[in-house]
């Protein structure tokens, strides 16, 4: 089946704005900007009008969940590059489940370095035999069965979160279709409380971080940017020297010497930096926690953090954790992270890989109240098969449509 036809086989609930209050083909000043978000906002007023309507809904006899999927090569913007690696494309597998009309979709995106590929997700979604259920609201009961095809390693965490996160994100916006609601809705989320994304400006030479860094000018409110390398402090000032935002920054575990990781996060912190990302290896969790001890800037885990078996340890060791769908198997487990890593006092981020507007769009029904999120993986890529949550002044716009809130580009 053609990717065209895939997409648009199913029905989608409403038919909202055809682009997103990010803009997706160039970035806009912030006047067009907030014009674009007014008019997606009272078009999504109009359209979720009518999906709205109250309906008491059942599932009916006979009626069973239908999973079809399909891969879908992620094409990004610019050359994406951390420590240790960089790319071009992002491999993804694109997930829907039928019932009774209604159709979700889901996602999984797989960078390489995690180890990850459409081989191993398509094997993984033929195991699934979701017919077996008929009703679609008992969203725990059909995980805990997806969960149980999946393999718990020795450290207490699920295999194939991508897989797993696809087929969540997929039976939540079902899930919210068939109430006729978006999922921040029915979570009881104020989306006013949404946050600002982070933008992340990838490693590459200090002119054409200048460059990325200029080509956003007035679009968000806290820069993103990738160390880990002997020229960091060149990288950081070549974006200072384009804009004064705040900025964040992700080593991806790139420092190795704890005394020279401190005292990079010093000078760090006298160019604006405000929080310090994965700083070294997950596997040196004892220089991590003595770096904490000492660093003037909270430290975030995301390579050390994968699923709940994972926040237990990391207590202690971070100031806080960056959750995302595609480690941790979906909305139904990054919840349940998020709740943990605040009863523990520990700050929350929301993050994403380079992924479409589904998978990010799935990750910001659950941004309200959290310290910071990186949700921009949609804007990275230039052939995005749907539009969904906005942004507008780098804050992130939650749309009034059920369940994930998407439309399918036509």
């Amino acid at each position: 089946m053609k990717r065209r036809d895939f997409l648009k086989e199913a029905a989608v609930v409403a038919a909202g704005a055809a682009v997103t209050a990010c803009g997706i083909k160039g970035f806009k000043s912030s006047e067009a900007a907030k014009a674009e978000a007014d008019s997606l906002a009272r078009a999504d007023s109009i359209a979720a009008a009518e999906a709205r309507k109250p309906r008491a809904y059942q599932a009916l006899p006979g009626n069973r969940l239908s999973l079809s999927w399909e891969p879908y090569e992620l094409q990004l913007r610019h050359t994406f590059a951390v420590s240790g690696s960089s790319r071009n494309s992002t491999p993804g597998v694109q997930v829907r489940i039928s019932y009774d009309g209604f159709v979700g979709y889901g996602e999984a995106s797989m960078p390489p370095y995690l180890g990850h590929s459409v081989k191993s997700v398509c094997a993984f979604l033929s195991k699934l035999r979701l017919g077996r259920f008929g009703d679609p609201f008992m969203l725990e009961d059909i995980m805990d069965y997806v969960n149980s095809c999946a393999v718990r390693s020795e450290d207490g965490n699920l295999s194939d979160g991508p897989a797993r996160a696809a087929v969540d994100m997929a039976l939540h916006d079902l899930f919210g279709k068939l109430l006729g609601q978006p999922l921040w809705r029915i979570y009881g989320l104020d989306p006013a409380k949404a946050p600002n994304t982070s933008y992340t400006i990838g490693m590459d030479t200090p002119e054409v971080m200048a460059e990325k860094t200029r080509e956003v000018a007035g679009r968000f409110k806290v820069l993103k940017v990738k160390v880990g390398q002997p020229n960091d402090m060149q990288m950081i000032d070549a974006v200072r020297s384009a804009s004064d935002l705040p900025i964040v920054v992700d080593a991806n575990q790139g420092w190795t010497d704890r005394m020279k990781a401190l005292y990079e996060i010093y000078e760090l912190k006298d160019r604006g930096v405000q929080m310090v990302e994965q700083p070294m290896p997950a596997s040196m969790p004892d220089d991590i926690a003595w770096l904490r001890e000492r660093s003037p800037l909270p430290i975030f885990a995301d390579e050390a953090l994968q699923g709940m078996a994972d926040l237990r340890r990391v207590k202690g060791v971070y100031d806080g954790v960056n959750i995302k769908l595609m480690k941790c198997g979906g909305l139904l487990e990054a919840r349940r992270m998020q709740s943990y890593a605040r009863a523990e006092g520990m700050k929350v981020m929301l993050g994403c890989m380079t992924e479409t507007s589904c998978a990010v769009s799935a990750a910001a029904q659950i941004s309200p109240g959290v310290d910071f999120a990186d949700l921009d993986g949609n804007l990275l890529i230039s052939n995005d098969p749907f539009t969904g949550v906005g942004v507008s002044g780098g804050k992130i716009i939650l749309r009034n449509l059920p369940g994930l809130g998407l439309n399918i580009r036509k």
